[in-house]
């Protein structure tokens, strides 16, 4: 998919306005010379497989006016981590963000909004467009049952509702738009309400469940693309977020049942194989944004580049990395290293570290953190050094959305809340726990409910199995940008609050977390003077 992903595009999912000539007579009325129509666009199955690639391409970008990552909210509006960079100063606009300061004039809050509904208008085309097409002998190809013209349908589907997935999260009800714009009437809609919202996200990824093929039907070049497992884990993570607790357990059991348990999907070895280039796309994978080396581009707008910033953004201000210095944002805090239990070994994976020289370089000290989020910056953890970047500001490490631990988690929450299967979410959690424990050794990481969570005991009850759960999304997940969704779902979004004022240097920053907000960004004051919306409450 890498590879495929970045292949040239001749279908554009904009406006296109379609003429002709206005003589009286009928012959004078022939199309325009050179003039292309959406028919001429998807004449044969290699366009429609372009087009659908294209749904994929605004995943990748995180640059435009400012860095735009999701990770800049998931991970540094919480606990997990700080802003980092040169100073308080470097990057204001996830300043705000991180210390609940933030205002609709937002340019990071901007860019994402519109990269997320280009990449929706880009599956509109696709949905309108694909299912009109006489089949071929690529889109006649058939794995399952499933033909290659359905299961690219499916594939828009479940884009679709990715991108609005991460809009409503972020701000609530959003503009619901499932139909091409291709005239100057149709752009301008209503905010619908986040049920409405996260009524047709369940809709499309229920439709593209039955549409998509399994991960070991799709061909090596096109890894990455969405699989019926992914459907499944995202409607599970979709209806868990939502507290449909019993939907989430159906949906989770059906991919532990139907996927994990028939060894479609398992987990790496290593915890650490899943946060390295080798380990693209692996058996642990159920969906991750896929970057390439990219040694040409430069700074541009969103899609100028085919690699990632994240790399260079994360990596550490240490001096003595010489040219792989980076840039140092997205610092893990003192709270999230003391939440893994001793012996832990995925801390020392996702937590780096600086000597202790450095520790004190006020670069790499960012307000009592010198620490580095070690998943996300293309760290050789055989040799322990950062290898070269193709280009000195962007790397190829893909940024993985769903992994399967994250699945069997999600299950187990939904299997304790829905009170169905508490013998379910127990072994669900052991999944998880008991490859840390073998690649730790001895006796460390013991069996629930055998330890403490926050200095506190475990009791073998729905809420101590409900505690041990969130213990271990945390430490599990640490660092992937899962954190402010986890907290907003739980509500305990004021925690993250609570933990950076506990720290001086932090609490000097930090604003209030304002209840009203429930949690979501505004909505960005320059699309509300292009469509007047009402804003989120506290903005």
């Amino acid at each position: 998919m890498k590879a495929v992903l970045y292949k040239g595009l001749t279908i554009l999912a904009g406006v296109m306005l379609l003429g002709s000539a206005t003589s009286c007579n009928d012959w004078l009325k022939e199309q325009e010379p050179g003039k292309q129509t959406l028919k001429d666009s998807f004449t044969v199955g290699q366009n429609a497989i372009d087009c659908v690639t294209g749904c994929y391409a605004p995943l990748q970008w995180d640059f435009n006016k400012t860095y735009f990552d999701e990770w800049f909210i998931g991970d540094i509006a919480s606990d997990d981590a700080l802003k980092g960079g040169q100073s308080v100063t470097d990057n204001g606009e996830v300043y705000d963000i991180e210390n609940f300061k933030v205002q609709a004039n937002n340019p990071l809050l901007l860019d994402f909004w519109r990269a997320n509904y280009i990449g929706i208008a880009r599956c509109n085309l696709a949905l309108q467009e694909i299912p009109k097409m006489t089949p071929d002998d690529v889109l006649n190809q058939t794995e399952g049952g499933i033909t290659r013209q359905d299961c690219l349908i499916g594939e828009a589907y479940f884009m679709r509702a990715l991108y609005y997935f991460r809009l409503v999260r972020i701000f609530g009800g959003v503009p619901l738009v499932d139909f091409v714009v291709d005239s100057s009437v149709k752009w301008k809609q209503p905010r619908a309400s986040e049920q409405d919202v996260y009524d047709k996200i369940v809709s499309d990824l229920t439709n593209a469940e039955k549409m998509l093929w399994e991960k070991s039907q799709y061909a090596e070049k096109d890894l990455g693309r969405a699989t019926k497992g992914a459907a499944e884990a995202l409607l599970c993570k979709v209806l868990l977020q939502e507290h449909k607790y019993d939907e989430a357990y159906t949906w989770g059991k059906k991919f532990v049942d139907e996927q994990y348990k028939t060894g479609k999907y398992s987990l790496c070895p290593k915890y650490e194989d899943n946060f390295t280039l080798a380990g693209e796309n692996g058996p642990e994978s159920v969906f991750e944004i896929q970057y390439t080396e990219d040694p040409t581009s430069d700074y541009g707008g969103m899609g100028f580049t085919r690699g990632t910033f994240a790399t260079i953004l994360m990596r550490p201000r240490w001096a003595a990395l010489g040219s792989q210095k980076g840039w140092g944002f997205d610092h893990p805090t003192w709270n999230l290293y003391n939440e893994y239990e001793q012996g832990d070994p995925r801390r020392d994976v996702t937590i780096g570290t600086v000597d202790e020289e450095a520790q004190n370089d006020p670069e790499v000290n960012y307000l009592g953190s010198y620490f580095w989020n070690k998943k996300c910056c293309n760290y050789d953890f055989a040799t322990n050094t950062f290898p070269k970047l193709a280009h000195d500001s962007r790397g190829a490490l893909n940024y993985k959305l769903i992994r399967t631990t994250d699945v069997l988690l999600n299950y187990a929450e939904a299997a304790v809340k829905s009170g169905k299967d508490l013998a379910g979410a127990k072994w669900a959690l052991e999944e998880v726990r008991k490859r840390a424990r073998l690649e730790a050794g001895g006796n460390v990481l013991p069996e629930f409910p055998n330890y403490k969570v926050d200095g506190e005991q475990l009791t073998d009850t729905p809420d101590g199995l409900f505690k041990a759960i969130k213990h271990e999304r945390r430490v599990e997940l640490g660092m992937e940008g899962q954190r402010r969704f986890d907290l907003i779902r739980w509500g305990e979004l004021k925690r993250a609050e609570t933990v950076k004022k506990a720290n001086p240097e932090t609490a000097a920053e930090m604003g209030t977390y304002r209840e009203e907000t429930k949690g979501l960004m505004p909505i960005p004051a320059e699309e509300r003077n292009l469509n007047p919306m009402e804003q989120n409450p506290g903005y």
